[in-house]
């Protein structure tokens, strides 16, 4: 059965979708110096608005654009939900936690509201779905996986709609202390698979896809951006933070991913990287594009332009992707000066003939996630 996307909603430090893109084409960058914790230093980040923004309210605002992209209404009461989170609501924990250290914490009866699986239920809350409802986690993995999960929930019959992705604000003191003492934080900027990389920018936001099964889409004369051809999930059993040197796993998802597809490496148009801009990062998955596709992809990382946001990223590369296979343009890798890697970086806005595309992401703990998009139909 054929699962095709007829709905996005986004928002980053670009904007929303729409921005986001023109943005992006524009070359343009929504990271920028900030000092949103007054005992954290000055740091660059990719905010939304001046402050960090809240979870759930982000998560709200995103599903609305979605559902409106999809020319839907509410209620969806058939239509499931798999949004995850890689921090959850770590922030109101957070907030919690220093409000109990200074005695000023009188009662926790809101704390069910603060679990990890906040923006799933947020979301089904505002569908008012009776359908299965799921919130993945698996670091910077989580919105492929949320993908992956809602392709199958269709592919299966579960339901023949579904809202997948996933939604981040994740710029708290204890990431941003965690990601510094890692030496992982960026002084300046985001420059993926630059020479002079200094590592990630954290990033907030997140997107959402409105999957169906090509029969109620077409029944129904809904746009379409593209369908999944196939996704590849693994890991790579190796360390908690480290990639695996080889990219054995990583290598496997990808080929796994284009088996499922009916695809080969030369069949792929573009690849969205996942770029951190971090050391190990760009240079495992530059050496894996390497092996995979010898006779040259055009690759590109949009993380520096919204920032690395961390479980949100892949459902915004994905995003990314759909916008390519609409517009017949590769966006470009924003911060990308002096390349470290051989490869076709798409330097500058490219126009060319895009029918199938990759987008990779992987996450602490070795998880690798892939999935296709492509514009034809089985």
């Amino acid at each position: 059965m054929a699962v095709v996307v007829t709905g996005v909603g986004l928002a980053s430090a670009l904007g929303n979708l729409e921005d986001s893109w023109n943005r992006l084409v524009e070359q343009r960058s929504g990271i920028r110096l900030y000092q949103p914790f007054l005992d954290l230093k000055t740091t660059p980040l990719a905010l939304i608005n001046d402050q960090p923004a809240e979870l759930v309210s982000l998560t709200q605002r995103v599903v609305l654009e979605a559902i409106q992209d999809a020319g839907l209404s509410l209620p969806l009461p058939d239509c499931g939900v798999v949004v995850g989170s890689s921090r959850g609501n770590q922030a109101e924990w957070e907030k919690l936690s220093r409000r109990y250290r200074e005695n000023e914490l009188t009662s926790l009866k809101s704390w069910l509201e603060t679990l990890p699986n906040r923006a799933a239920i947020a979301a089904a809350h505002l569908l008012q779905t009776q359908a299965a409802v799921l919130s993945p986690m698996a670091a910077c993995a989580t919105g492929i996986w949320a993908i992956a999960q809602g392709y199958e929930l269709i592919q299966t019959g579960h339901c023949e709609r579904v809202i997948v992705g996933a939604i981040e604000a994740a710029i708290t003191p204890l990431t941003l202390i965690g990601f510094d003492r890692m030496g992982a934080l960026a002084k300046t900027g985001c420059y993926p698979f630059d020479r002079d990389r200094e590592g990630l920018v954290l990033g907030e936001g997140g997107a959402i896809l409105v999957l169906e099964s090509a029969r109620l889409a077409t029944h129904r004369g809904a746009k379409i951006y593209g369908q999944i051809l196939g996704f590849g999930l693994t890991a790579d059993g190796y360390h908690v933070s480290a990639p695996e040197p080889e990219s054995r796993a990583a290598i496997s998802a990808v080929r796994h991913c284009l088996k499922q597809s009916g695809l080969s490496p030369q069949d792929i148009d573009y690849i969205h990287a996942h770029g951190t801009s971090t050391q190990l990062n760009d240079r495992n998955e530059a050496h894996l594009i390497q092996q995979l596709f010898p006779s040259g992809v055009p690759v590109s990382s949009t993380k520096g332009a919204t920032g690395h946001t961390i479980g949100a990223s892949g459902t915004l590369g994905a995003a990314f992707c759909l916008m390519a296979l609409r517009h017949q343009i590769l966006p470009p890798c924003v911060g990308l000066n002096q390349s470290d890697f051989d490869l076709d970086f798409v330097d500058s806005p490219r126009s060319a003939s895009v029918q199938n595309v990759l987008n990779f992401s992987f996450g602490f703990g070795g998880q690798n996630a892939v999935v296709c998009f492509g514009l034809r139909e089985h």
